[in-house]
């Protein structure tokens, strides 16, 4: 760990978590291509010193390397170090607050994992957790990675009287929860959160900050963090034209846990997947639709009845539903383990009907 000379663990701070990203990359010829770089070069601290200068007054600042990655490359062993480290850090009563740099490649993932596994933990403590990162390598021209780490340190140190504690992301002067993450744009400077619900970071939305509340309200408790190399093995799979009973059936002979089916429109999946599927649940396989449109919903018996094994995924996307599930599928094992007969869909459900921020 480390820290601004003079400060101690025990004096009130922020913390800065680093798991690398394209905020701590370095392109070789910034000029000319600034787009053709390696992510996670710069460590924490060095991406803390740029703003030490121009955080809020009286804000002192620790960081800790957590990884250095790019995040395409993250694994459930980083999401299982990054949420205990998490959760130490709500508990410590010197951390006024948490600030995590990422990758936006995978952010999304990573703001579903924290938000269900430390949502209420963060609510309860009255400390924000905040997410952030950078289109543009460090050493770009107009890098945008200073201006969304000081605007994610202003949002976590601004008094708990302005917004609740919880899971949020910031990013191009706007925040929100980091649950809502989905990048939808390859190069845009806002891609992460271009189309979720979201507010200024400057002036907080009011509608914004009652649909924050509403799901704050309904996620009434974190589920375990499964131990590294214990999650379980979950894999998603696109329909599409042309889709073949194969694409199933390649994998009931191995030790995967689930699937999520990415379908077209609402969720559909191609009629040659019906039967290896139905195979699928009779091994127990977890099966979760959503829609591999990028927006909307898909939901419960649309557009055909759902096989009784077989779960709609809300709003969530792909991604944040295959971190769902394998959080579900983790939490019935441990709640079987305590006696307590809970299934995966249990605990998904409460995922994905959390309400949605309109």
């Amino acid at each position: 760990m480390s820290s601004n000379p003079g400060i101690s663990e025990k004096t009130p701070h922020l913390l800065v978590l680093g798991m690398g990203g394209t905020i701590a990359g370095l392109a070789p010829n910034p000029e000319e291509s600034p787009l053709q770089y390696k992510a996670g070069q710069v460590g924490v601290d060095a991406l803390v010193a740029q703003v030490q200068s121009v955080v809020p007054e009286g804000v002192r600042l620790v960081s800790r390397q957590i990884a250095n990655i790019n995040s395409r490359n993250l694994t459930e062993a980083h999401l299982t170090s990054l949420g205990l480290a998490v959760i130490e850090a709500l508990l410590d009563v010197a951390i006024k607050g948490i600030v995590i740099t990422h990758g936006t490649d995978t952010i999304e993932e990573t703001g579903l994992f924290l938000q269900v596994t430390c949502g209420k933990l963060a609510q309860t403590q009255s400390k924000r957790v905040i997410l952030t990162g950078a289109m543009l390598p460090s050493n770009a021209p107009k890098a945008d990675g200073p201006s969304n780490l000081l605007d994610a340190l202003r949002w976590a140190s601004t008094s708990i009287d302005n917004f609740p504690g919880g899971i949020y992301a910031v990013m191009d002067g706007r925040g929100c929860m980091a649950m809502d993450l989905a990048k939808r744009h390859a190069t845009a400077l806002n891609a992460p959160l271009q189309n979720a619900p979201s507010s200024s970071v400057g002036l907080i939305n009011p509608s914004w900050l009652s649909g924050v509340k509403a799901v704050q309200a309904a996620w009434n408790e974190d589920l375990p963090i499964p131990k590294e190399g214990e999650w379980p093995w979950v894999e998603i799979l696109t329909s599409h034209a042309g889709a073949r009973p194969e694409t199933i059936t390649h994998w009931l002979g191995s030790a995967v846990q689930g699937f999520i089916l990415a379908g077209s429109g609402q969720g559909g999946f191609h009629d040659d997947w019906v039967k290896p599927l139905d195979q699928a649940m009779v091994q127990d396989i977890a099966l979760v639709r959503t829609t591999r449109t990028g927006a909307g919903a898909t939901l419960r018996n649309i557009p055909e009845l759902d096989r009784p094994g077989c779960c709609p995924s809300g709003s969530l996307t792909a991604p944040r539903a295959r971190i769902a599930l394998q959080l579900a599928l983790n939490a019935e094992k441990q709640a079987n383990k305590a006696g307590k007969p809970l299934t995966w869909q249990d605990f998904f459900a409460r995922i994905a009907d959390l309400p949605e921020i309109r």
